[in-house]
């Protein structure tokens, strides 16, 4: 392995650790205080954020639940409706995507995940000012400096990274740990007490 490429993975590696556990600890058990609720998660972001966005809900509704037929975990990811964001992006403005869409599906007591490397898009500020408004728990997933998202939330798990590619690295990481540690939680107790 070269030079460049063994300091590429140190960074990410670096970075990924330097990650408060104290956030990632209060996002699991946010996360699964809605499942049990029944509360509902919406996950946002732009660009690479809305690959990551899409990748986390779907891994939330079907890669966390022991039992196919049993409860089920209620996520939407709002980058995946095509029609309904170029519709508002068309007549409205893009700025107005996210949050439009939460005031037609979320409820006080819902959860946001508002994913933005610089913590400053409109779009996603925008929906954080209504999430924080209307009453649901904001979790930012960031990178940079955090922007104005960070000092907005109420959960932060934020990847100190001046490289956006890096940093939606650590956030691919974040959530697949996130999704292997609600996993854990969520299996039957017979199961979590069986000799492997």
């Amino acid at each position: 392995m070269s030079g460049s490429q063994e300091a590429y993975l140190e960074s990410v590696i670096r970075s990924a650790r330097a990650v408060d556990s104290a956030a990632i600890d209060a996002c699991l058990n946010t996360l699964e205080a809605a499942y049990r609720e029944g509360r509902t998660v919406f996950v946002i972001g732009n660009g690479g954020s809305a690959s990551n966005a899409s990748h986390f809900a779907q891994d939330l509704a079907k890669g966390t639940s022991p039992d196919l037929e049993g409860k089920r975990f209620k996520v939407m990811s709002l980058t995946d409706n095509v029609a309904f964001i170029t519709a508002l992006a068309n007549d409205i403005g893009y700025e107005r995507v996210f949050d439009l869409q939460l005031r037609s599906f979320a409820q006080r007591g819902d959860v946001l995940v508002a994913i933005s490397g610089s913590g400053n898009s409109p779009n996603v500020l925008r929906a954080a000012t209504y999430a924080k408004a209307a009453g649901l728990t904001l979790v930012a997933v960031t990178g940079f400096t955090g922007g104005a998202l960070l000092g907005m939330a109420d959960i932060r798990l934020h990847v100190p990274l001046n490289d956006m590619c890096q940093a939606e690295a650590v956030h691919s990481i974040l959530f697949h740990m996130i999704i292997d540690f609600l996993r854990t939680r969520f299996k039957p107790e017979s199961a979590k007490s069986r000799p492997a």
